[in-house]
């Protein structure tokens, strides 16, 4: 069983008058910080292990001083002075650097949010996996680079992966774990994003500010990115995969502006179970956290009568390409899927950088998946030598564009 899926209350069910330990990977990002929102309002039921995050030392400090973990940790080594200073005297330790994020994860944290973004969040995400952790997973760019990997040390260590991104947490609630042979497929919903009704011609001169403005989330810059281009519902189809078990023809996506349906399974009688809710993160971080139970969200009411409409449609794979990549990527295996998103986080940061179109993100992928051998990925170093491979080759890619 891929996820180790249970609704059985007793499994890592932690007693009532112990708070759940938690380590945050990832505390400054737009996921971490709405984690932190949530243990504020039930401060009660946590008590912190460590907090990381990557740049942002002030708010990093600010979220230390507050909760009082025992470690807290800014990847850029350059920031580790700062950090430091800005502890001083309250009795938390500081540390810095990519070693210092994996030895956060390996603290035992009873339950910890991999929120980092990007594939350097996978090295972390593992190292609490391999410690037999439950691990909330808002990081979907891990199983997209490492999914046999990753999954593989699931069930090895009998650690617990809860999916933390919207869509995947929907499915999860509505999953038969136990009857997987009633399931007939999975049904992603996507918004569609800012550009869900633009032409090819408007998304051409779309500038950064643009494309980040998307309708219904509120998400960091490389996410809302991947939402406008559609690539970030195709490394969601890949995620899926790893995390349900299903082959890529039975993980289908429909565009749904409203976000308010997140997710659908369907099932072999005909039945088509789905999850609703208001879009706003806080309530598939709130079903994680507290799992198995449930805990209060501020999340804004559903209020299917004032919404009135829901509408569905198919995704325009010839405007969003990216969607296509991801699957391509996901059928020709072995390596492919980590040289999707190495080349797709190169291309995002040079979009948002200026120095290319919205359009050529999608393009800088394909000519990725092209011209970089998709060779075994069945090891750490296998994924970080085609992960490098990949962001060389697309930044010649946009070098050449240039």
């Amino acid at each position: 069983m891929p996820i180790r899926a249970t609704r059985d209350a007793s499994l890592h069910a932690l007693p009532k008058e112990k708070p759940r330990r938690v380590t945050i990977l990832g505390s400054t990002g737009s996921v971490g910080c709405n984690t932190i929102d949530l243990i504020r309002r039930h401060a009660a039921g946590f008590a912190f292990e460590a907090l990381t995050g990557f740049d942002n030392v002030e708010l990093l400090a600010k979220q230390a001083l507050e909760f009082r973990p025992k470690l807290a940790v800014v990847a850029n080594p350059h920031r580790y002075a700062e950090l430091k200073s800005a502890l001083a005297g309250s009795g938390i330790e500081a540390a810095a650097g990519a070693e210092a994020v994996i030895e956060a994860a390996e603290r035992p944290a009873d339950w910890v949010m991999a929120s980092i973004v990007g594939a350097a969040g996978l090295k972390p995400t593992l190292a609490a996996l391999r410690r037999g952790a439950v691990v909330g997973l808002a990081n979907k760019e891990t199983l997209v680079c490492a999914g046999h990997l990753m999954m593989g040390e699931v069930r090895r260590s009998k650690a617990t992966l809860l999916p933390v991104d919207s869509e995947h947490s929907a499915i999860f609630q509505v999953f038969e774990f136990d009857r997987r042979e009633s399931v007939d497929r999975i049904i992603l919903t996507a918004s569609g994003g800012p550009f869900r009704t633009a032409s090819h011609a408007e998304m051409a001169v779309a500038t950064p500010a643009v494309a980040v403005k998307h309708p219904n989330w509120n998400m960091g810059a490389k996410i809302s990115i991947d939402s406008a281009t559609m690539m970030n519902k195709g490394l969601e189809v890949i995620e899926a995969h790893h995390l349900f078990g299903l082959p890529e023809e039975r993980i289908e996506v429909l565009v749904h502006p409203q976000s308010v349906v997140h997710s659908l399974v369907a099932y072999v009688d005909g039945s088509v179970l789905a999850q609703l809710g208001s879009p706003d993160m806080r309530t598939p971080i709130a079903y994680a956290l507290a799992w198995p139970k449930r805990m209060a969200a501020p999340s804004e009411r559903l209020d299917l009568a004032k919404i009135a409409t829901l509408s569905f449609e198919a995704p325009d794979e010839v405007r969003f390409p990216a969607l296509c990549l991801a699957r391509a990527a996901l059928k020709a295996g072995q390596g492919a899927p980590c040289i999707l998103n190495a080349a797709n986080e190169v291309a995002v940061k040079a979009f948002l950088d200026g120095r290319i179109g919205f359009l050529d993100i999608a393009r800088v992928v394909e000519e990725c998946l092209a011209r970089v051998n998709a060779s075994a990925a069945g090891s750490l170093e296998e994924i970080h030598g085609l992960d490098q491979s990949a962001r060389a080759e697309a930044t010649r890619r946009i070098e050449a564009l240039g």
